[in-house]
């Protein structure tokens, strides 16, 4: 092949994809947003509730690829590997900051592989107990632990999970030493702790709606600066005397890296829109959630921050996954 002609041709294909033309008839096509999750649980829900209403905006349906997986590196290899043409996004939560010090060597290079496009909420970590436990707040969980040292036992999805992180973060912040029984995943950890095989859950608070309703779980503290909706009678972490601690599991979408930036603009754009719908809102509240509008570049410096917080826990406590 020659290669003055094969590069004439991809820079030809690169300034297609970077003009105005390319930008205006973008999308022509159905676009794929990836979930490194199972179907149904909290980031598969979210990425519905705001896929269908971004759906509208972009005129093409959203469609919804869960590849669940190695902590999300599945999903994440996935979208690094798909053509940077904006038909391919992912919706990432807490993982993506974490994974590349959880994971040696790292699974990949947020700088080099990634683009953020939008942010769009979190749900609180909550701490949570079987209705029929003797624990009814955190005062009562340190105490225990506190008179007897790693004896207490705590749930979580999974080694390097955000509960478990939000937990390990407790635990200092408390100055108390729990054992950590790690889980594949939310249902069989809220399973366990139920049936009191474990003390105590760590989990988002969309998780746990249901066995909160039916009163099989008891939430002793949200981990976030303020009340949620849904729990307006459980106390925050700060009420519950460690105040300036806080855990969360965001979400937010991200593109491969080369994704042209009027195509990650119109996204960012409609991300707004369906965050400023009165569907989405009350979806989101209603589960627990909270809706957080915010720039590109704001989601860039809060990915950032998470990685450099993440990578010096892990490093500290000396983490490994699963």
């Amino acid at each position: 092949m020659n290669v003055d002609r094969w590069l004439a041709g991809l820079l030809c294909g690169v300034f297609i994809a970077l003009s105005p033309a390319h930008a205006q008839t973008y999308p022509s096509k159905p676009v794929k947003v990836i979930v490194g999750y199972a179907a149904g649980g909290a980031v598969d829900i979210v990425a519905r509730v705001v896929g269908q209403q971004i759906a509208i905006g972009l005129g093409q349906p959203v469609i919804v690829d869960n590849r669940p997986g190695a902590a999300t590196n599945i999903a994440v290899k996935a979208l690094i590997e798909s053509p940077p043409d904006g038909y391919t996004l992912l919706l990432a939560a807490n993982a993506l900051a974490a994974n590349p010090a959880l994971f040696q060597p790292p699974p990949f290079d947020l700088a080099r592989d990634i683009v953020p496009v939008s942010l769009v909420g979190s749900v609180p970590v909550v701490i949570a107990a079987s209705a029929t436990s003797s624990l009814t707040s955190v005062a009562q969980l340190v105490a225990a632990a506190r008179a007897q040292p790693q004896t207490v036992t705590y749930a979580s999805p999974g080694n390097g999970s955000t509960p478990h992180l939000a937990f390990e973060l407790f635990e200092r912040a408390a100055g108390i030493s729990l054992i950590h029984v790690p889980y594949k995943g939310g249902a069989p950890a809220i399973t366990d702790v139920i049936g009191g095989h474990v003390q105590v859950l760590a989990v988002n608070a969309l998780e746990v709606q249901p066995q909160v309703k039916a009163g099989k779980l008891r939430i002793l503290a949200v981990l976030s600066r303020k009340r949620s909706p849904m729990l307006p009678d459980v106390p925050t972490i700060a009420e519950s005397g460690y105040a300036g601690f806080e855990a969360s599991v965001w979400y937010g979408f991200v593109a491969p890296a080369g994704t042209p930036k009027p195509v990650i603009a119109r996204w960012h754009a409609e991300v707004q829109k369906a965050l400023a719908s009165s569907e989405v809102r009350e979806r989101l509240s209603s589960a627990g959630g909270e809706v957080i509008p915010a720039s590109t570049e704001q989601f860039a410096a809060m990915i950032e921050a998470e990685r450099l917080r993440y990578e010096k826990l892990i490093r500290e406590a000396g983490i490994k996954p699963d």
